[in-house]
């Protein structure tokens, strides 16, 4: 029952090229920092993410999308990332858009064992229809867009079919776990995280503070520990280094 590996290193040592992961975050909260560092040094490429976001700054998934490791993205916002726009638009980098509401519902359909479920969300546009492009060819061009989803009634109003998400690996980050993998997230890092976790197959997770089994309160648990393989207790600088992407101040 002790999830629990010695460094960010063992925990993703399986990782291999072309794998499959959902990363949990929102901008810069709530991102598995370490263990994407982790992942970098080993040099994997090729991966398939699976996130709301691609990172910002120079932290997060943007450290593996600026080594080129990533070949595609599913996510719901590229935002200020420069990098991702580049990749995108150059062809280098195959993306997924997702309506947000609908791309948390996927990651947690994958984790209930729900193969698939109808949306109001994207009816009447690309969402449904097709079209979206997932890679440019360089030259201004699609090289390859978006299929078609089927659209049915339920009580008149059309809905889409969309498809749950499964992954090989799930990186998440928590502001408290115990040896079992019970998490407890702190505030808006509680957006994807759990939703990611459930979807992996793998699941690790790093934890700012770790406590023995029975600290937690088991109605403060946002996440059980079945759904988590590996543990990695961060230092006390590791849990300490959060960036802020926007400084703002008031009078």
């Amino acid at each position: 029952m002790d999830k629990v590996v010695a460094s960010a290193a063992d925990a993703v040592a399986d990782i291999a090229d072309g794998a499959s992961l959902a990363v949990g975050g929102f901008g810069l909260s709530g991102v598995p920092t370490v263990l994407i560092e982790a992942l970098h040094a080993r040099g994997v490429t090729g991966l398939h993410v699976v996130s709301n976001n691609c990172g910002a700054l120079d932290t997060g998934l943007a450290v593996l999308l600026t080594a080129g490791r990533i070949a595609r993205v599913t996510g719901s916002y590229i935002g200020a990332n420069k990098e991702f726009a580049r990749q995108y638009l150059s062809g280098e980098l195959e993306v997924e858009l997702i309506p947000q509401g609908t791309l948390a519902e996927r990651l947690r359909a994958g984790g209930s064992g729900i193969p698939a479920f109808y949306t109001p969300a994207g009816v009447g546009t690309q969402v449904a229809e097709g079209g979206i492009p997932v890679r440019y060819d360089g030259r201004g061009g699609v090289a390859v867009a978006s299929p078609p989803k089927e659209v049915r009634e339920f009580d008149g109003v059309p809905h889409v079919l969309e498809h749950a998400i499964r992954t090989d690996f799930a990186l998440v980050r928590a502001a408290r776990g115990d040896r079992h993998g019970n998490l407890v997230f702190a505030r808006s890092s509680r957006n994807f995280n759990p939703l990611a976790a459930m979807a992996g197959r793998v699941t690790v997770a790093e934890v700012e503070e770790l406590v023995e089994p029975g600290a937690l309160d088991p109605d403060a648990v946002h996440l059980p520990g079945v759904f988590v393989r590996r543990v990695v207790a961060l230092s006390p600088a590791e849990a300490a280094d959060k960036r802020v992407e926007h400084r703002t101040v008031s009078a």
